[in-house]
This record gives structure tokens, sequence and C-alpha cells, in this order.
């Protein structure tokens, strides 16, 4: 077997044991479970096939670019990214470009999240022989995620005038995002570190 067939396989069984419903795109069919991974999905013009392409309840919220084993994934977050902006316009999305983007050898995974203000890609692999994929509750939940702009002092984050400053869109905010705006802090009454 090549070396990418024996990822594939890998990455399959990584899907399925995280909740994903993996199907190939010849036979398609989006309503078959609430989470599906959709092998070979042909994307826009330009921008090839997506490996697979992670559907929750009929959306398209991310792509997963698979490599041969052993192949290096630093470097190839490009790919995967074209992959999330190339989507054919009918397709129904949360969120264009599509947040969650994975990376998988088979071996170890990358992940990166287009919703952070600066994404980088993050080790996600348990360990070198089992790759991980986020369970698509995860990923639903954070898709729901308020956008940073709705936040205020009773969610512990800055007060709303200080979030003029946040990017007005509809876009659900990450953790991340919400750390860059909390309030100052007071330090009246505190020991000096």
């Amino acid at each position: 077997m090549d070396p990418e067939a024996q990822a594939r396989e890998k990455i399959d069984a990584a899907l399925v044991e995280s909740g994903w419903t993996v199907q190939d795109y010849a036979a398609m069919n989006l309503s078959a479970a609430n989470a599906i991974a959709v092998a070979e999905f042909p994307l826009a013009r330009g921008h090839g096939d997506a490996d697979y392409l992670l559907f929750i309840d009929g959306q398209a919220i991310g792509v997963l670019e698979a490599k041969k084993e052993g192949a290096t994934l630093t470097g190839v977050e490009a790919q995967a990214e074209k992959y999330a902006t190339g989507l054919p316009p009918a397709l129904r999305v949360p969120v264009r470009p599509l947040p969650f983007n994975f990376l998988s050898n088979g071996r170890q995974t990358l992940f990166f999240n287009l919703l952070d203000p600066r994404p980088r890609s993050r080790r996600i692999s348990l360990n070198d022989e089992v790759p991980h994929i986020h369970r698509p509750e995860t990923l639903a939940a954070w898709l729901l995620a308020r956008p940073l702009r709705e936040w205020g002092s009773a969610d512990h984050v800055a007060e709303p005038s200080a979030l003029a400053d946040a990017p007005a869109t509809n876009r659900p905010s990450t953790l991340r995002a919400r750390f860059q705006h909390l309030p100052p802090l007071v330090e009246s009454g505190l020991r000096k570190a």
C-alpha cells in the first residue's frame, strides 16, 4: 500500500473515532449524519479538490488536507487555506473562509482556526502514532460563540466602549480574541510580583 493510502486509512479511522461519518464525494449524502467528512470534494475552479471537506448539519465548516505518511506538515498551511477559500458559491457555510483547517499525515495532525486574530498552526496529535481530529460538537460550539463586539463587562471582557476596535463582523469570537480585550488589571490591593 502506498504511503498516502496508509495515511488516509489512519485519517479515516481518526475521523470516525472522533464522531465523523466519512463519505466519498460520489456517494455524498449530507443528510446521513450530523457530522460528515466528504473525501475528494471538488472546489471552485482553480482550487482543486479538498482531501476532506467537513460538514456539520449540512454546512461546510472546515477542511482536512491529507499528506502521505511521514510528510512534513509545516509549510503546507497555505494549501489548506487555499481550499478553505475556494468553496463553490452555492455551498452552505456559516463563515467564509472556512474557519477550521486540519493537516494530517496519518501520524500527526496540525490544526489552525481562521477565526483567531492571528491564526497559526498547532499540533494536536495525541502521539506520533494516532492522528487527532476535533469532535464535531466542539467545532459546532465554537461556531456558536458570540461575535467579539457582543461581549461586555458582564462577560469579564472589556467595557463595550473598549471593544470599539473589535472586528465589526458577525464571525464567532475565539478565546484568544477575547483575551486580547480583557479589561485592564486593577492593581490596588495586589502585591507586586
